[in-house]
């Protein structure tokens, strides 16, 4: 029979009053079978936007801090930046890798200098989001996905190219450049401010805009030599760039902003677990440019899993 509440310090039922105590117990034993049942909030939420690369490196921190007793829910591949950005600042998420020259878009300020040096980017970008948002910057890796130029490997090696002021001289001096670019490279101020500070000027015949200008796109145009094509817009840790044998031009003048990945973390959390600060600090000091296109490539190219890679890589490096 259904029991019903009883006035004075127990429950009457039909098989007579059950103790106050007995009461209490069993409500315990319901409460703690409901929390077992619901995540747990207490567990940091690991998320990420939606690109191969930023999800890779979020499943790296999520494995750690599994590994090391620090419960986490996995939200990865959410959105892209300002999805995920709001997402943490208002406590959805709780843990995402971002990349440092964002944080001049995120206060307003992409004419500062900071954001084209790792350290100085890292150190402002740091600062004003823990000032503004009591968002925590954890270690940077040594890499930078930002935009780049990249050349064949057989045209940079018959014209000595490394570097964007080799490139520029290349150019300038009639050099048969042909790139493959998005519009947005083309016409939004990127391309034009290479032009400048390395002193060379392509011509629209010298220009593949295409529709959509994915770097996977550009990157297959190069390696194929379609129409010409000789260089290829890129994002500098591509995993394409491997298998399509193309040279990264280094940006010796430091045109473009910094872009190392860097995890952001909500402060309240890092104070309920400091401990992710020094878990996550090995795994991003040894990530480099060459490293991120060589993992890239197991997942863009090789078509693993993200996962996948990321458990290979951290036993790989003794961190798992």
């Amino acid at each position: 029979m259904r029991p019903t509440r009883g006035l004075y310090g127990s429950v009457a039922c039909a098989e007579g009053p059950i103790p106050v105590w007995q009461v209490r117990r069993l409500l315990i034993i319901a409460i703690a079978m409901c929390a077992v049942s619901l995540p747990s909030r207490a567990a940091v939420v690991v998320s990420s936007k939606l690109d191969s690369e930023a999800t890779l490196l979020s499943q790296m921190i999520r494995l750690l801090l599994n590994a090391h007793g620090v419960p986490t829910i996995d939200r990865t591949r959410i959105g892209a930046t300002p999805v995920v950005r709001k997402a943490l600042l208002t406590g959805e998420v709780d843990l995402y890798v971002e990349y440092t020259g964002n944080a001049g878009f995120f206060f307003n300020d992409v004419a500062d200098a900071a954001w084209k040096d790792l350290e100085a980017g890292y150190a402002l970008g740091a600062r004003r989001d823990l000032e503004a948002n009591h968002i925590v910057w954890l270690t940077p890796a040594h890499a930078n996905n930002t935009w780049a130029l990249a050349v064949r490997g057989d045209v940079a090696s018959a014209h000595a190219l490394r570097t964007m002021s080799d490139f520029g001289r290349w150019v300038a001096g009639g050099g048969a450049v042909m790139l493959a670019c998005s519009a947005e490279f083309a016409n939004a101020g990127t391309l034009r401010s290479l032009e400048r500070t390395y002193g060379f000027t392509l011509t629209p015949e010298q220009k593949i805009v295409l529709a959509g200008g994915e770097t996977a796109a550009t990157i297959r145009a190069a390696a194929a030599g379609t129409n010409g094509v000789n260089t290829a817009m890129v994002y500098s840790t591509d995993g394409g760039i491997v298998a399509a044998h193309l040279v990264v031009l280094a940006d010796d003048r430091h045109d473009q902003p910094v872009y190392a990945p860097v995890p952001l973390i909500r402060e309240p959390v890092l104070a309920k677990y400091p401990q992710i600060a020094t878990i996550v600090k090995p795994l991003m000091d040894s990530l480099t440019t060459p490293v991120l296109q060589q993992l890239n490539a197991r997942i863009q190219i090789d078509g693993e899993s993200d996962q996948e890679v990321a458990e290979d890589y951290l036993r790989s490096q003794h961190l798992l």
